[in-house]
C-alpha cells in the first residue's frame, strides 16, 4: 500500500503463458516490478512429437495468477493489462468452443503447442513449393510454425476438427480474445506463425498453393482479417464477464498481444546502459541481441532494414519493436534438453538427494559441483573428451533441419556424480556454441551485433550465461529484474492505456541501472579447438567442446543491473 506522502502510482498488468506455467506481475508506471505470482498448466503428450494443452485450463490459469498479483491494491489505479504466450495453435468452433486437435477427440485438448512436431510430412511439402514468402521465415518453413499445423488437421481430423471449426487462434490472440470479445489478431503472432506481411497482408496463392484455399474463401476469418499491431488498444477493452473472472476492473485497457519470446525481447532490448563501457553504448539498438531463454532459446535482432538471413525467421516488419524489422533464431528445447540430459543419468537419484540436504536446486548444487572437480584448470577443460550435439528435436537456426537427432560422444562406464555434472556441462556448451552459430549467421548476412541481453529460466543459472559470455566472446547483460518477459506484457498493457504515446516511449523506463565499478580491461580466449573454428565458420553446426578462459569471468552487480563480461576473441 502506498504512503500518504508518495505520489499516486499506475498499475499494470503483465500475463505470460509459457509452456509449463502462466504468471502474471504488477507493475508500475516506472517499469518496478512490485507483485507476481504463477501457476503450473497441464500438457498433454498422446503419442510422440503430439503435444496439447487445454485453453480452458491456461484461462483458468490466468485468473488464478491475476486476482493474485492485484491483492491489497486499490483497483482503480489498474490501468492496462497486457498478454503474451507461447506460439500455440487453439482451435474453436463457430460457437467459440474448443475442439479436439487429437485422434482421441477430447476437446478439453483443443491446443496444438508449439513444439509439436506432427506435421513433418505437411511442412516438407509446403517447403517443396519454394513459394516467395518462405524468404520471410530463412527460406525454410518450420514444423512449429503454423500453416503445416493447420494443414495437419484438415488431412487427418476433417470430421471432428477441420469442418467445425470456426477460429483458429495464435495462444496470446486467443487470450486478447477472451479478455475482450474482439477476435482482432496481433501483427506478431501472424507476421511470425503464419506467413502475414505487414505491408501486403495474406497471400492468396501461398494458401491454395498449399491446399488450404478455404482461408481466402471465407476472407480470412477464421485466422484474422483485422490485424493490430502489438500494444494497440482492443474494442471497449475488459468486458464485464472477463474482469469477474480475473478479479480486474471493468474497461481497463486490454493491448494486442506478443509471442512471449518478442515479450522478452521488448522487456530487455531498449535497457539504459549508458556509463558502464559496454560495446553497446553508443550505438543503436540494432547492435543488441536480446536472447530469451526458457524451455527453447530465442535470438531476437532487430535492423532498420530488412535482412534475410538462412536459416534465420523474417525479416518481419514491427513484429517487436514498432518500426524496425525482425530477425529470430532459435534453438528448440534447449531448457528442456538440459532437464532430459541430467534427469537420464544414472546418478539423478543422488543428485536430488544432495540438492535436497543442501536446500538448492540441482543445477545449483551442479554448478558448485563442477567449481569442485575442475582443480586448478579453468571449468571448460572438463568436457576436453566429451562433446555434444544438442539438435535432440532438430535444428531451428541456422540449419533449419528439423531431421537433425542429438548426440553425444566421448561417454564412458563411469556413470557417478562427477560424470553427470560434466555431461550437464557439455550440454550447456552445446547449446552456447548453437548461440555462436546463429549469431555468426546474422552477422554474414549484415547484422552488427555486439552484446547480448539475456532473459527467461535459464538466464538465472550462472553457469549457462557464462557459458554464453566466454563461447559468443560477446558481453551478456542482465536486468536485475529477472522476469523481463513480464515486464514486455506489462508495457503492452501501460501502451494500451495511453498513459504512454508509443511502445517506443516506454522501453527506457523499463529497465532501471544503478551503478556499476568500472570495467576491467577484457581478458583474451585461449585455447579453441581448431576443430571449432573452422566448424562454425562452415555453419556445420554447434557442438561442445574445450575452450580456455584466460581470467575468471567477472560478474557486477549494481542496485538494479547485472552485467557479465566475457573474454573476447
Amino acid at each position: 500500500m502506498l504512503g500518504e506522502d508518495q505520489e499516486p502510482r499506475s498499475y499494470y498488468v503483465g500475463v505470460d503463458v509459457g509452456t509449463g506455467s502462466v504468471r502474471a506481475a504488477l507493475v508500475d508506471q516506472k517499469g518496478i516490478l512490485l507483485a507476481f505470482a504463477d501457476q503450473p498448466i497441464y500438457k498433454w503428450e498422446p503419442q510422440f512429437n503430439h503435444h496439447e494443452q487445454s485453453s480452458e485450463d491456461i484461462w483458468t490459469a490466468c485468473c488464478v495468477v491475476t486476482k493474485k498479483v492485484v491483492q491489497g491494491i486499490d483497483l482503480n489505479q489498474i490501468r492496462g493489462l497486457g498478454f503474451d504466450a507461447t506460439c500455440s495453435l487453439v482451435v474453436l468452433d463457430k460457437q467459440f468452443q474448443p475442439l479436439p486437435v487429437n485422434f482421441e477427440g477430447d476437446s478439453h485438448r483443443n491446443i496444438i503447442m508449439w513444439l509439436d512436431h506432427r506435421a513433418v510430412s505437411q511442412v516438407h511439402r509446403i517447403n517443396e513449393t519454394k513459394h516467395s514468402v518462405l524468404q520471410y521465415v530463412g527460406g525454410v518453413m518450420s514444423v512449429e510454425m503454423q500453416a503445416p499445423k493447420l494443414l495437419w488437421l484438415k488431412e487427418n481430423l476433417r470430421e471432428t476438427c477441420w469442418d467445425k471449426a470456426g477460429h483458429f487462434f495464435d495462444l496470446p490472440d486467443f487470450l486478447s480474445w477472451k479478455a475482450t470479445g474482439v477476435t482482432a489478431r496481433s501483427l506478431c503472432s501472424l507476421v511470425c506463425k503464419w506467413t502475414y506481411s505487414a505491408e501486403r497482408g495474406w497471400d492468396d496463392s501461398f494458401w491454395k498453393m498449399i491446399g488450404l484455399e478455404d482461408f481466402v474463401a471465407d476472407n480470412y476469418s477464421k485466422i484474422g482479417n483485422q490485424v493490430l499491431p502489438p500494444g494497440a488498444s482492443l474494442g471497449n477493452g475488459l468486458t464485464p464477464e472477463a474482469a469477474k473472472d480475473l478479479g480486474l476492473p471493468p474497461g481497463i485497457a486490454v493491448a494486442a498481444s506478443l509471442i512471449d519470446a518478442h515479450a522478452g525481447g521488448l522487456g530487455v532490448i531498449g535497457a539504459d546502459v549508458r556509463g558502464h563501457g559496454l560495446a553497446c553504448e553508443g550505438q543503436p539498438v540494432t547492435s543488441r541481441l536480446a536472447v530469451i531463454c526458457g524451455t527453447s532459446s530465442c535470438h531476437m535482432g532487430i535492423s532498420k532494414d530488412p535482412i534475410f538471413v538462412p536459416g534465420v525467421w523474417g525479416p518481419y516488419f514491427s513484429a517487436m519493436v514498432p518500426g524496425f524489422w525482425l530477425n529470430e533464431g532459435g534453438q528448440s528445447v534447449t531448457g528442456k534438453l538440459i532437464d532430459h540430459m541430467v534427469q537420464g543419468h544414472a546418478a539423478f537419484p543422488e543428485l536430488q538427494a544432495k540438492a535436497t540436504a543442501r536446500c538448492q536446486s540441482v543445477y545449483a548444487y551442479l554448478n558448485s559441483h563442477l567449481d569442485l572437480i575442475k582443480k586448478a584448470q579453468p571449468v571448460g577443460f572438463l568436457t576436453v573428451d566429451l562433446h555434444v550435439w544438442p539438435d535432440f528435436h532438430g535444428n531451428r537456426s541456422p540449419l533449419a533441419d528439423l531431421t537433425l537427432k542429438g548426440m553425444v560422444t566421448g561417454l564412458k562406464l563411469s556413470q557417478d556424480l562427477d560424470d553427470l555434472a560434466i555431461l550437464y556441462l557439455a550440454a550447456v556448451q552445446a547449446i552456447a556454441f548453437g548461440t555462436r552459430l546463429i549469431i555468426e549467421a546474422m552477422q554474414g548476412a549484415g547484422h552488427s551485433i555486439s552484446t547480448l541481453f539475456l532473459c527467461g529460466g535459464l538466464s538465472k543459472n550462472p553457469l549457462f550465461v557464462q557459458m554464453h559470455a566466454d563461447i559468443t566472446g560477446m558481453p551478456v547483460v542482465l536486468s536485475q529484474e529477472v522476469e523481463s518477459v513480464l515486464v514486455g506484457a506489462a508495457i503492452l498493457g501501460a501502451c494500451a492505456s495511453g498513459d504512454f504515446a508509443s511502445v517506443q516511449a516506454l522501453l527506457p523506463p523499463a529497465q532501471h541501472l544503478g551503478s556499476l565499478p568500472p570495467l576491467p580491461p577484457p581478458a583474451h580466449m585461449s585455447g579453441i579447438p581448431t576443430r571449432f573454428v573452422v566448424a562454425t565458420r562452415k555453419r556445420i553446426g554447434p557442438c561442445s567442446g574445450t575452450f580456455s578462459r584466460a581470467g575468471s569471468w567477472q560478474l557486477y552487480q549494481s542496485h538494479l543491473f547485472l552485467v557479465a563480461v566475457s573474454p573476447t576473441r
